[in-house]
């Protein structure tokens, strides 16, 4: 024992007072217990010393690091501005959208984006605008506004906005790539004619439905498209006709202005709509008529005007039939959708024919949905 070195007193205080340099590093786990679950407390002996609070600077923990994968906070998305406005006079539904502040880069750097619009249930592409590409910025401005025409209160109380931050698709070629970001806006918090103004955190991309008896080895992406097909198939869109019965010409003036969220019959996911009338019946005169064909398009715009001759009272008992077709070239025209306007319809169908052959040069204009299947007319 003699021949051993001896401590001295300052080295032995040294030792017991002095913090960090001279501890093993492996008592740094005490500051961060939950970073290592699996460490073994019986590797450091108890210190037989009563806890005392030491006077000394002790290392700080310091914050996580961001997470490679996704963050759970969505404001780590970025947030979108945007303004909507239901006009009830014109039937139209108003999103402008602003600006978005704080985008997360994806994983190809790029940010060049844009703001994708759908109206949900309803076919995806039928109902699908976008504004313009803003390139290079996390705080693009775009100040656009995309207008759905055709837009009911009855709309209003069933469907829902989603919105959607984007790549610019030219850069995502080969693959397809999920938005950076989305919201969805319940339409029914709208107060009809006053503009409402929202500034909305982006969430993750989400399914409105869990799947049941989906493969998961097939992916979601497959069931995302099944989901949307269910729902192309609630509607098959709508025709806004104005209809005048006119004194000077002695006959009824037919106008078809426009169709809206069509159902897609092309392979494309579009259609190549025309617009046929048929009036029932109508001996010896000109009945059926039909408008140009708008090429690849859900929201046709026509604006063609077809007359019907005939007083007022011999109108009111024959049966308008309008019906929307996709046009193939060589093969026979796919049935998109139909209305009927008589005096025996039902419902804005039968007011809409009433009230044009009750007044004399006055144009009247309404929207009417489509049905599925074609109508049969009897003599």
């Amino acid at each position: 024992m003699a021949g051993r070195g001896r401590v001295s007193m300052q080295e032995h205080m040294a030792i017991d007072v002095s913090p960090g340099p001279i501890r093993p590093i492996r008592l740094i786990s005490h500051y961060f217990p939950h970073f290592y679950p699996t460490a073994e407390p019986a590797l450091h002996p108890p210190d037989p010393r009563p806890p005392v609070t030491p006077v000394r600077s002790a290392p700080q923990p310091q914050l996580d690091p961001e997470p490679e994968g996704d963050s759970d906070d969505s404001t780590a998305l970025g947030t979108l501005e945007f303004t909507l406005l239901f006009d009830t006079d014109n039937s139209t539904l108003h999103c402008t959208a602003h600006r978005a502040k704080g985008l997360k880069p994806p994983a190809s750097g790029s940010m060049d984006t844009f703001v994708k619009a759908n109206l949900l249930p309803g076919a995806s592409k039928a109902s699908q605008l976008r504004t313009r590409t803003v390139r290079g910025t996390r705080g693009p401005v775009w100040e656009e506004t995309l207008t759905y025409h055709g837009f009911t209160l009855q709309d209003a109380r069933r469907k829902t906005l989603r919105l959607c931050v984007c790549e610019d698709p030219w850069l995502r070629r080969r693959r397809r790539v999920p938005p950076l970001g989305e919201l969805r806006v319940p339409l029914r918090k709208l107060v009809p004619n006053r503009a409402r103004s929202f500034d909305v955190c982006l969430e993750r991309r989400r399914l409105t439905k869990r799947p049941k008896s989906l493969d998961t080895a097939r992916g979601m992406s497959l069931y995302e498209q099944e989901v949307e097909a269910e729902l192309a198939s609630e509607e098959r869109g709508r025709v806004l006709l104005s209809l005048c019965y006119s004194s000077q010409r002695g006959g009824l003036l037919v106008g078809v202005l426009r169709c809206a969220h069509l159902a897609p019959m092309d392979a494309n996911g579009y259609s190549d709509p025309f617009v046929r009338l048929f009036l029932h019946p109508n001996t010896g005169r000109k009945s059926k008529y039909k408008t140009s064909v708008r090429k690849k398009t859900l929201n046709p715009e026509f604006n063609e005007e077809f007359f019907y001759a005939g007083p007022r009272e011999e109108l009111a008992q024959k049966t308008l039939l309008v019906s929307v077709w996709d046009y193939d070239l060589g093969t026979a025209d796919d049935f998109i959708g139909g209305v009927q306007l008589s005096s025996r319809a039902g419902g804005e169908r039968q007011q809409h024919w009433r009230e044009c052959l009750g007044h004399s040069d006055r144009r009247l204009e309404l929207w009417h949905p489509l049905d599925g299947a074609p109508l049969q007319l009897s003599d």
